[in-house]
């Protein structure tokens, strides 16, 4: 049997991109998807040099062309050769994933702490709106302004998968369509007035709901005739509180359209696709998304995958066709909260999408030899070997995998700052 080659090492500061290199360090010690993989950016260089390592093996016959006769090939050391620099490494690489998971969960719980406070004033916001309207509209209007400076600006902004404790289910789903109708706006291209009247109005677009008696507030297939003529009026009630907010005709328009349907099939008037306001047509659709993944009752939601499918496959006639295809290309295949096999054929929960590359969302990866707690986020863009095989049903997965990984019963969403590529989140496996 013929000899397997003697693999070739070059200095990290001799590090070319399109290089297949092998990282010789345990899988905590290192913070990429995997320990063998074709260098593709600048920033994967960085990263390996912060290693501590002095050199990396390589395999030329995997990297781009031309890059042997480029670095030159050193003298390949013979097989017992030790590393001198790899246990120093090691414990170097320790700190560092520590100082990651540290930066990873100081982010999280920020922007969980935001979401928090956003609910609290949502809800210290309807409690006030019967008795004193205006009041309740410029507290609105702070807090939609507060989320158009999360969105302003050239930076991308992520849509984030927080726990489902992070509020009550009112709350929650009026921040999840604000959330999401506000980023599917920007990414259609709307101006900050639009979009603000945009956030006003799917913010308080089940304002109308404080009306009605708890027990018809929510919709579901075992509502009377009865209960659901009383549960369509909550829109006409909305109206007429927003009105008394003094709210702007655009975000008066999405409280008193927000159930109206492309198809004409809606209420509360029935109207054709060209009546309804592009702002309306955008809560529409963000609203049936969030009450598929987010029903009355927890053991019929669908996963968001399911939810955005279902969606295409089988009520597409109901919305906008550029505003559906908008949001489909903004939450990606794989929204978050979607449970995933890798090709690897690991399993994973999606966690982040940026909508500017939705099919590289970051995951939280089920790794046996890395407590839960102390998982690190692989974002899937700064890895081109590895991708989304497949989504799955929570139950598919196996037990330990479910255990682990977790997945929400009530998908909750927020604002999240794109983390750029030399930042903690944008390195770390799970």
């Amino acid at each position: 049997m013929k000899d397997s080659p003697v693999p070739l090492f070059v200095d990290v500061h001799q590090l070319k991109v399109g290089m297949y290199v092998h990282l010789d360090l345990g899988w905590m010690d290192h913070p990429f998807a995997m320990s063998s993989f074709r260098i593709s950016s600048a920033e994967q260089i960085a990263t390996i040099r912060g290693l501590g390592l002095q050199r990396v093996r390589w395999d030329p016959s995997r990297s781009d062309p031309g890059l042997l006769a480029l670095v030159g090939a050193p003298e390949p050391p013979t097989r017992s050769e030790p590393d001198a620099s790899a246990e120093p490494a090691q414990g170097g690489q320790r700190d560092r994933r520590r100082a990651l998971l540290a930066a990873q969960r100081a982010h999280l719980a920020a922007c969980e702490r935001e979401f928090t406070q956003a609910a609290r004033e949502f809800r210290q916001i309807t409690d006030i709106v019967p008795s004193q309207p205006e009041s309740a509209r410029e507290r609105s209007e702070r807090l939609v302004d507060g989320f158009l400076d999360k969105i302003d600006g050239a930076h991308d902004t992520c849509i984030r998968l927080l726990h489902e404790a992070a509020g009550d289910r009112a709350s929650t789903h009026s921040l999840n369509v604000t959330v999401l109708s506000m980023l599917l706006g920007r990414a259609m291209g709307m101006g900050p007035q639009e979009l603000r009247d945009l956030g006003l109005g799917a913010l308080l677009h089940d304002v109308g709901k404080l009306e009605l008696p708890d027990r018809v507030r929510w919709k579901d297939e075992l509502s009377s005739s009865a209960e659901l003529q009383f549960y369509q009026e909550h829109v006409a009630h909305g109206v007429s509180l927003v009105r008394k907010m003094k709210l702007s005709p655009q975000a008066t328009l999405v409280v008193a359209q927000h159930h109206e349907q492309a198809d004409g099939r809606g209420f509360p008037q029935r109207l054709p696709a060209e009546r309804i306001s592009a702002l309306a047509r955008i809560v529409a659709l963000v609203n049936r998304y969030d009450n598929l993944c987010n029903p009355l009752h927890p053991a019929k939601s669908l996963t968001p995958h399911e939810a955005l499918s279902l969606i295409f496959a089988q009520m597409k006639q109901r919305f906008d066709a550029p505003t559906l295809s908008a949001f489909i290309k903004m939450m990606g295949v794989y929204p978050p909260g979607s449970v995933v096999e890798l090709t690897d054929g690991r399993y994973a929960l999606v966690v982040s999408v940026n909508s500017a590359r939705p099919l590289k969302p970051r995951v939280i990866v089920h790794d046996p030899k890395t407590p839960a707690e102390e998982a690190l986020i692989v974002n899937l863009e700064a890895h081109p070997e590895l991708g989304v095989r497949r989504s799955l049903k929570p139950l598919q997965l196996p037990r330990e995998a479910l255990d682990y990984l977790s997945p929400r019963q009530r998908i909750c969403y927020f604002f999240e700052r794109a983390v750029e590529s030399s930042e903690p989140e944008d390195e770390g496996p799970a």
